[in-house]
């Protein structure tokens, strides 16, 4: 158990039987009346985000998530497979718990996957990742603005929008959470 007071981003509650996860919180104290904590929260399971406030102080009931480092192996079609970096020990995580991770996972790619009781709620990738553009429309002589943008398809086969410079075979950072370009990777 814990109050609202110690809420943080990321931390999973169990309120009516169902696990979500704080996506953000807010302490208010308003001119008149008591204090309390805005939230917004995902449902781990379903992935619907709501908004709840709590009286400041109250207790909610925290969640046991246990995090582990994992290598993303591989797709066998039905499942994506991970290993335990710890002990070796692989997991299978049905597509539909991986989510738009997918998108953005090479093979042997770090993760942190997090359990509870024995199941697998939700598998979190690093901010950023670099992938490498293996398919765009060529760029045009003079195309240095940040001015437009075109679609790329990267190793993975996510589509992500890129600056109309970039060219196939040019390594990019990827924001893992919105899917967008940050930055060119020289090497």
């Amino acid at each position: 158990m814990a109050t609202t007071n110690d809420l943080k981003n990321g931390m999973v509650l169990k309120i009516d039987n169902q696990l979500w996860q704080v996506v953000e919180f807010q302490h208010v104290k308003p001119g008149k009346g008591p204090a309390f904590v805005r939230t917004k929260m995902k449902n781990v399971l379903s992935g619907k985000t709501i908004d709840k406030t709590f009286n400041a102080g109250v207790k909610v009931e925290t969640a046991t998530v246990d995090r582990r480092d994992m290598s993303y192996l591989y797709n066998d079609g039905e499942f994506f497979v991970f290993m335990d970096d710890d002990n070796y020990e692989q997991v299978e995580i049905p597509e539909d718990i991986v989510g738009d991770a997918k998108k953005f996972m090479l093979e042997g790619q770090k993760v942190i996957v997090s359990f509870n009781e024995g199941n697998v709620l939700f598998v979190e990738l690093p901010p950023q990742v670099t992938l490498e553009i293996t398919y765009t429309e060529p760029g045009l002589q003079g195309d240095r603005s940040n001015a437009g943008t075109k679609p790329a398809t990267v190793e993975t086969g996510a589509e992500i929008q890129v600056p109309l410079f970039l060219e196939q075979g040019t390594k990019v950072k990827v924001d893992t959470r919105t899917g967008e370009y940050v930055s060119r990777v020289t090497e």
